[in-house]
């Protein structure tokens, strides 16, 4: 039985469309079974981050309630409101600006100073000291003052004479405690007074001042004497006193 050529064109036909209808049926299967893993995923990391979000709020609860019990923690009984309170070593704290510092009144200036703050100047001389420092400052900061330790260390070993203004805050006290001792080897003249803030404010420098080196002037020479008389007498006092 012969096969016409039309009926063997027809059957190509069907064959390739059943072969596109098997392609089409493999694609969906393969997308679906994307789609079902795509979702499964997409629940599990939705889980996952459920978890996290609940651990973040459970421990921001636990912050805002340990930072809660320590803005209510209450003072002692004992002390009153207008007493200062100390520090575990018994050591007052600072004033924390530098007007404060500055307005503080001389005898309480006093209770902050380091142990080695000897001879400590008297009210009456530091304002001496303060205004041979002004006066200083107004004729030549540069050539008649020493300000800082490496300048004034660097200015006495040069052989260059003065009066020395310690200042009696300085911490730690191993940066200058050596120096003392240098300036009665060289016959120099030193005291201390309270404050770093107290030289920086006579000399007009915003910086705080450890020491300061006073160089003698015609301008001033009375209140030079003045000062350097008195801190001699100063120390005398205190060494008698040891």
């Amino acid at each position: 039985m012969a096969i016409s050529i039309s009926s063997v064109k027809k059957l190509k036909k069907f064959l390739l469309r059943n072969r596109s209808m098997k392609k089409t049926r493999g694609q969906e299967e393969l997308t679906n079974v994307l789609v079902q893993k795509k979702k499964k995923k997409f629940v599990i990391t939705k889980q996952i981050m459920g978890k996290r979000s609940l651990e973040t709020d459970q421990s921001s609860e636990e912050i805002k309630s340990v930072k809660k019990h320590k803005n209510n923690v209450e003072l002692d009984e004992t002390i009153d409101a207008n007493e200062t309170i100390t520090e575990e070593n018994n050591v007052k704290s600072l004033p924390r600006t530098r007007k404060d510092l500055i307005e503080l009144p001389y005898d309480k200036k006093l209770d902050f100073v380091s142990v080695i703050a000897n001879p400590m100047a008297g009210k009456k001389l530091a304002k001496k000291l303060f205004k041979l420092m002004r006066k200083a400052s107004k004729i030549s900061r540069k050539e008649l003052l020493r300000i800082g330790l490496k300048e004034v260390q660097h200015r006495i070993r040069k052989g260059e004479r003065g009066l020395i203004v310690f200042a009696g805050d300085v911490t730690p006290i191993e940066i200058m405690c050596h120096l003392p001792a240098i300036c009665e080897e060289k016959d120099l003249s030193y005291v201390y007074v309270p404050f770093r803030t107290d030289i920086s404010t006579a000399i007009g420098v915003r910086r705080p001042a450890l020491m300061v080196l006073i160089k003698n002037h015609d301008d001033y020479n009375d209140l030079y004497q003045e000062c350097e008389n008195k801190i001699k007498e100063l120390t005398l006092e205190f060494l008698k006193s040891q």
